[in-house]
């Protein structure tokens, strides 16, 4: 009997505290706690809603095999800004959860009031979190919820979001971005809790359009919502719930301080060409040209993206505008100097001749130049001995005159000998000359045909960016 009495009193003090609990929580575990108000004031309904306090720290549910609802949407109130370098996209939104709480309900007549409004932390929050989150919220702090007379639970507050996004600038600044706010529960299975759409995209869309006040440089496209089905059959997954943000850069401040001044210098160069290179000195005006182009670039460069993934066609442009420039002040530092040395050169070879003169010089309608042949010096020396041959024996008795005339005959026809060979190197020249016409040319039709690939190239990506 004694050891019947001690095991007694050791197992009592052992099985107390887990009878407390039981007692406590047995209302939660049956049914709702019915919230029975003294007077129809909200004092009265906080004093009556006091036991409930004790269970925020449980989900919400009679039985815990019953999952949670939570129905949510948003407003995008600002698009704050895009950072291409760190791949970052900065939003501005009012988010909304509603849940149900199983513990609560009171009569809307009894206790005078079919809403109150309570701090937060005296109730169980789901622990909703979106994935792209970078950094930390700083939004202002809601500190209370909404608590309805049926249990509903409305939870409304501000969040600034800095997501990760994979940005594509490769079309800047014509570009759409496409981000993606993915929202589950951080600790609940789907099994626990199952997060639904609140509010149409469609209605989400447009009540942001309307209500945005912040978009800076970018415009709302559209928002979609899907949910993200696992296949898991085990149900050990969280439910999620995403979102595709899609906006679209404005482009009319780029265009007016990148594009066109851009356009703009490519085209006084491309004129340029104009200009007689044997009577104006083009290379310095092409000098000045450059050099205001890379003083233009330094200018913008802040208005340029930064990124590692992909080099914006703009970028390529800039560069291919800057690589001509310099392409066509070499070209006429060589015409100067075929202009001026062209003289003392060699005779052009063969292969210069047929893919230059012939071909290329077709191909930019300046056909190759063609001369009378001349008589060589070998010509003029059988001419002089045929004359001599056809003369008689010269007379002893000639006189001192008729030798003179002979001798200066012989001179006259060294001299012509000597000019017919420095037109020879003439026409060499001229060939040289001719070479670099041609080479000016075909940089000219280079010219031509970059500008008019790069204003429909510019044009059908503005018209498709603006279609979609």
């Amino acid at each position: 009997m004694a050891v019947k009495d001690t095991t007694l009193k050791w197992i009592f003090p052992s099985v107390m505290p887990t009878l407390v609990v039981f007692v406590i929580f047995m209302p939660a575990l049956c049914c709702s706690i019915e919230v029975n108000c003294s007077r129809p004031d909200q004092t009265s309904l906080l004093e009556a809603l006091t036991p409930v306090f004790n269970l925020n720290a449980i989900r919400p549910v009679l039985n815990p095999k019953t999952y949670t609802n939570i129905s949510m949407h948003f407003t995008l109130y600002g698009i704050l800004g895009v950072d291409e370098k760190a791949q970052l996209l900065v939003t501005y939104i009012w988010l909304h959860y509603w849940w149900i709480n199983e513990f609560i309900s009171w009569d809307e007549i009894q206790c005078g009031t079919k809403r109150i409004s309570l701090p937060k932390n005296q109730f169980w929050l789901p622990d909703i979190v979106i994935n792209e989150f970078m950094e930390e919220n700083k939004a202002p702090i809601v500190p209370y919820v909404q608590l309805h007379n049926d249990g509903k639970v409305h939870h409304s507050l501000p969040v600034r979001i800095v997501s990760s996004c994979n940005l594509d600038i490769y079309t800047f600044p014509f570009d759409m971005q496409n981000c993606t706010l993915t929202f589950n529960s951080y600790i609940y299975y789907a099994m626990d809790i199952k997060i639904f759409l609140g509010r149409s995209a469609e209605k989400i869309t447009q009540i942001s359009k309307e209500i945005m006040t912040t978009m800076g440089e970018w415009e709302l496209l559209d928002i979609t919502a899907k949910k993200l089905v696992n296949d898991d059959e085990t149900g050990l997954f969280t439910d999620k719930l995403a979102f595709n943000i899609r906006v679209r850069r404005r482009a009319t401040m780029y265009v007016v301080n990148l594009l066109i001044p851009s356009c703009f210098l490519i085209t006084v160069d491309l004129f340029s060409f104009l200009l007689p290179p044997q009577s104006v000195d083009r290379s310095s005006f092409k000098m000045t040209l450059i050099l205001g182009y890379t003083v233009f670039l330094l200018i913008m460069n802040d208005l340029l993206p930064i990124t590692g993934n992909t080099i914006p066609l703009i970028n390529v442009f800039f560069s291919l505008c800057l690589a001509l420039m310099v392409a066509s002040l070499l070209e006429t530092i060589l015409i100067t100097n075929l202009l001026c040395c062209s003289a003392n050169f060699s005779p052009v070879p063969q292969w210069i001749q047929v893919l230059v003169l012939k071909y290329l010089g077709f191909l930019v309608c300046m056909p190759r130049k063609t001369k009378k042949p001349r008589e060589s010096g070998s010509k003029i020396g059988a001419v002089v001995a045929k004359n001599k041959s056809d003369e008689g024996p010269s007379e002893n008795g000639e006189d001192r005159a008729l030798r003179e005339l002979r001798s200066l005959s012989n001179v006259l026809h060294t001299i012509r000998f000597e000019v017919e060979e420095q037109q020879k190197g003439s026409q060499s020249s001229d060939e040289w000359i001719q070479v670099g016409f041609i080479i000016d040319r075909l940089l000219f039709g280079i010219y031509i045909l970059f500008i008019s690939v790069s204003f429909i190239t510019i044009i059908i990506i503005w018209v498709n960016a603006y279609d979609q």
